[in-house]
């Protein structure tokens, strides 16, 4: 039986109920929802999605990294987000995030998401 590894960045902001930041185990990182908080303030970025999507990306990556592995070993996301309409927003950021490497995604419209952000991401990342 292999052992689960606490992923913890502190480039990233903490979790914000009781769960790690991402596991590692048996060869892949299970990075838990990212939100678009800034780390230094712990608060939600003020602006639209598209500044909500650049951060919680950039904490996205900031985990990933600490886990020890790339952007670029990312398989699979799942996005959360408040307003279907604002999906083309949303691929435009994320598009230019991945450039030309293109994880496997699903993408679903929520009711809420904590601390009534507007975009949440989840990631499978190869170790």
């Amino acid at each position: 039986m292999s052992s689960l590894n606490v992923v913890v960045s502190p480039d990233a902001p903490a979790a914000i109920g009781p769960y790690s930041q991402a596991i590692k185990a048996n060869g892949l990182i299970f990075v838990s929802g990212c939100l678009a908080i800034d780390p230094a303030t712990k608060e939600l970025v003020p602006g639209d999605v598209v500044a909500q999507v650049k951060q919680a990306l950039k904490n996205l990556k900031a985990v990933v990294e600490a886990s020890g592995s790339s952007v670029d070993k990312i398989a699979k996301t799942t996005v959360f987000v408040k307003d279907m309409n604002d999906f083309g927003a949303i691929n435009g950021v994320y598009a230019e995030f991945f450039g030309d490497h293109k994880p496997a995604r699903s993408l679903v419209e929520v009711a809420r998401l904590p601390k009534d952000a507007l975009f949440e991401i989840e990631a499978i990342v190869l170790a």
